[in-house]
């Protein structure tokens, strides 16, 4: 009964902890573009326009929920949540630190929900199915700038998830398993795989950015050409909905690549920091790196992107599980 009620507590903290991030990240994303942009960014609501996320989200409470005359009203308003439940599914089999032991009753908890044998391919596949909300969304809205975007959305899906699936299968030679608990620990003591694995990291990064849907590779909104794409018909917290699902999806990103080329919670032992803190501390610095590259690198020609994917980026990932494939041997 205990551990019932513990996988529970667990799922209900990560679900919170997911539905509040876009709080904390948007502040810090409008503040990094605007140190870039060499401006200050929020500064009217609350001291240096800390409480601006809140004045956002109280906008979007009260905001009409406008449905579209000729859309498909049911479709329309489930889309959201389909993209947004496969990104929270995520992290129910990601290990953020190690065991610990709770005080007094002296029970032994682990500090994550599920460890499965086949981590990644859940990870991967589950991920996927985000996408399937987008083309909904631009499917139901009954607009050709929606539609295009959820056409593009499920082009750039297909062209991109294969290059970031086969850039894990190193990292799974490498460890010779698939539990991401296992590939972790297999990383303790700053044998992190990033050292064995540099060309497959950046492939996985470059195809997590366009998974995400992040400049330079959002081209499902491209507000230039689709006026926002596929949720340009959307507005109140179905909107913010979409926009809950983007951020979640960056943080689930970089979590990923934390555990699977970071050492995820490993740390230097000389900074005696808990595994956790050095975990956030990861993650943190990848969001950073994303806020970072939307504000400095322009938008691709969507015939660019789809040349990246197909013509660049999944060429190298094979020829990274041949070079793996030779070392291993």
């Amino acid at each position: 009964m205990l551990e019932v009620l513990l996988i529970i507590l667990k799922v209900v903290v990560i679900t919170m902890v997911m539905f509040s991030l876009p709080l904390p990240l948007t502040y810090m994303e409008r503040k990094v573009a605007g140190h870039i942009q060499v401006r200050l960014g929020p500064m009217r609501v609350g001291p240096h326009g800390i409480l601006q996320p809140f004045a956002d989200m109280i906008k979007l409470l009260f905001k009409e929920d406008v449905v579209p005359a000729k859309a498909d009203a049911w479709l329309f308003r489930i889309a959201p949540v389909v993209s947004m439940i496969p990104v929270f599914a995520v992290f129910a089999t990601v290990p953020f630190g190690d065991k610990f032991t709770i005080p007094f009753i002296n029970k032994e908890v682990t500090m994550y929900i599920a460890d499965m044998n086949v981590g990644i391919l859940y990870v991967l596949a589950v991920a996927g199915l985000s996408v399937y909300g987008t083309i909904l969304g631009g499917w139901a809205s009954n607009s050709k700038y929606a539609l295009l975007g959820g056409l593009r959305a499920s082009a750039q899906m297909i062209s991109y998830e294969l290059a970031l699936s086969f850039s894990c299968i190193g990292i799974v030679m490498v460890v010779n398993s698939l539990s991401l608990l296992d590939i972790v620990k297999s990383q303790a003591g700053w044998h992190w795989n990033i050292f064995y694995q540099p060309l497959g990291f950046i492939i996985f990064f470059i195809g997590g950015l366009a998974e995400i849907n992040r400049i330079p590779f959002d081209l499902i909104e491209d507000e230039g050409t689709l006026g926002a794409g596929y949720h340009a018909e959307y507005s109140s917290m179905r909107f913010a909905f979409f926009m809950l699902t983007e951020y979640v999806a960056m943080v689930s990103m970089s979590v990923i690549m934390v555990l699977l080329y970071f050492g995820g919670w490993d740390g230097p032992s000389f900074i005696p920091l808990p595994g956790i803190i050095w975990f956030i501390l990861k993650v943190v610095f990848f969001v950073y790196v994303f806020m970072w590259t939307r504000f400095t690198y322009p938008r691709y020609r969507y015939d660019q992107l789809m040349s990246i994917g197909w013509k660049i980026l999944l060429p190298l990932s094979l020829v990274n599980i041949l070079i793996t494939g030779l070392v291993v041997i």
